[in-house]
C-alpha cells in the first residue's frame, strides 16, 4: 500500500521540525494550512509542498490529504483534531494531546466512531534508543526496576507575553516540558497509583518548575523534574536490582545510553544514528498502523494518552494550576 499523504496544520517551530523530518524520511507531504495565506505560502515554499491553504478548514477539506499533523498550541489541539476527524482525516496530534483528559477522551471517542487513527505525537517513544530500552526491560536485564529519574529543564524565554508563560495558551513547564518525563515514567513503569507534586510559578500564573514523585503498582518510584527558567542535565536513569540504564543528554532525543551492572561494569553501550531530529519515526509508525487497518498501536495506545492527560490533570490539581475557562 502506498504511504499516506500528509497535511500540516499550523506553521510554528514544531511544524518546521516535523516537515524537515518528513522530507528526510521521504514521506509524502502534500499540503499545509495556516490562519493566513502568506504564512502558508512561505511554509510551502520552504518545504516544496504542492498546496498551501489559508485556513485550517481548507486544509482538512483537501481531498488529497489522508492524515493531518496538528501542531497548534495546546488549547487548540482538541478542536483542531476534531475538525480534521470530522473531515475524515486521520490525526497525529502534538503532545500534550489536549489541554486535559476530558478533551483527550472526546478526540479518542470521535476517532473510534469514525474508524480513524488518532495518535499522540510523543515522538520520543518511537526513537530507536527507546525501542532498545524497552527490549532490555522486557528481558529483565535490570532485574526488578525500583527507581526512575528524569528531568526536562531548559532556560526558555521569561517574557510574560511569550506563549510559554501565557496561561490562556496552556503555557508553563508542565505541559510543554513535563509531559516528556511523565510519559516516560508511564512507558517504563505503567500508571502511577500515588503521586505528589510541588511547583513554582511565574508572575503570569504559569508554572516555571514542577517536581513530581510517582509511585507505581509494583512499588517503583519515579522522580521527575520539569523547569523552564534554568537548563539542567536533561538525563534519565532507570535503576534495577541487577543493573541500571543511564541515558545521556538529551535523553528524549536521539542519544546514547549505557547499561551498567550492579558491580559497575558496562554491559552494553548504545549510540543513536538517526538522520534528522527523529520525528519521522512516529510518522512512519502512524503509516504502518493505517496500512494494517489498526486504530492504535502498542507503543502509545490512545487510552494511555488519555490516562496520561489524567495524570497531568491530577498534578495540576495538587499544585493549584488552572487554565482559563476550566
Amino acid at each position: 500500500m502506498a504511504g499516506l499523504r500528509w497535511g500540516i496544520l499550523a506553521t510554528g517551530g514544531i511544524a518546521h521540525a516535523f516537515a524537515r523530518d518528513l522530507r528526510t524520511a521521504g514521506l509524502d507531504l502534500v499540503a499545509v494550512g495556516s490562519r493566513g495565506k502568506p504564512r502558508a505560502d512561505a511554509f510551502a515554499a520552504e518545504f516544496e509542498i504542492p498546496r498551501a491553504h489559508a485556513s485550517y478548514e481548507a486544509l482538512v477539506a483537501d481531498p488529497d490529504v489522508d492524515i493531518v499533523y496538528v501542531s497548534t498550541p495546546h488549547p487548540m489541539h482538541a478542536g483542531n483534531a476534531v475538525l480534521a476527524l470530522e473531515a475524515g482525516k486521520h490525526v497525529l496530534v502534538e503532545k500534550p494531546f489536549a489541554l486535559n483528559a476530558a478533551e483527550a477522551a472526546q478526540v479518542r471517542d470521535l476517532a473510534a466512531a469514525r474508524g480513524l487513527l488518532a495518535m499522540e505525537a510523543m515522538w520520543t517513544r518511537y526513537l530507536p534508543h527507546m525501542v532498545r530500552i524497552r527490549e532490555l526491560l522486557a528481558g529483565r536485564v535490570l532485574g526488578e526496576v525500583r527507581d526512575l529519574f528524569a528531568d526536562h529543564t531548559q532556560r526558555l524565554p521569561a517574557d510574560p507575553a511569550h506563549r510559554l508563560n501565557a496561561l490562556e495558551l496552556g503555557g508553563g513547564a508542565l505541559l510543554d516540558l513535563g509531559i516528556y518525563p511523565i510519559s516516560f515514567a508511564w512507558d517504563v513503569l505503567g500508571p502511577p497509583v500515588e503521586l505528589s507534586a510541588r511547583a513554582r510559578f511565574a508572575e503570569t500564573g504559569a508554572d516555571t518548575d514542577v517536581a513530581t514523585i510517582l509511585t507505581h503498582a509494583a512499588g517503583a518510584v519515579s522522580s521527575l523534574i520539569s523547569g523552564s527558567r534554568a537548563a539542567g542535565p536533561n538525563t534519565a536513569h532507570i535503576v534495577g536490582t541487577e543493573a541500571r540504564i543511564d541515558i545521556d543528554r538529551v535523553w528524549y532525543t536521539p542519544t546514547s545510553f549505557r547499561v551498567v551492572g550492579a558491580d559497575g561494569s558496562v554491559l552494553e553501550e548504545y549510540a543513536s544514528r538517526v538522520e534528522g531530529r527523529g520525528m519521522q519515526f512516529q510518522a512512519m509508525a502512524a503509516e504502518r498502523l493505517v496500512a494494517e487497518g489498526r486504530l492504535g498501536g502498542d507503543i502509545l495506545p490512545i487510552d494511555e494518552t488519555v490516562a496520561i492527560m489524567g495524570t497531568l490533570d491530577e498534578i495540576r490539581r495538587l499544585i493549584g494550576l488552572r487554565y482559563p475557562g476550566e
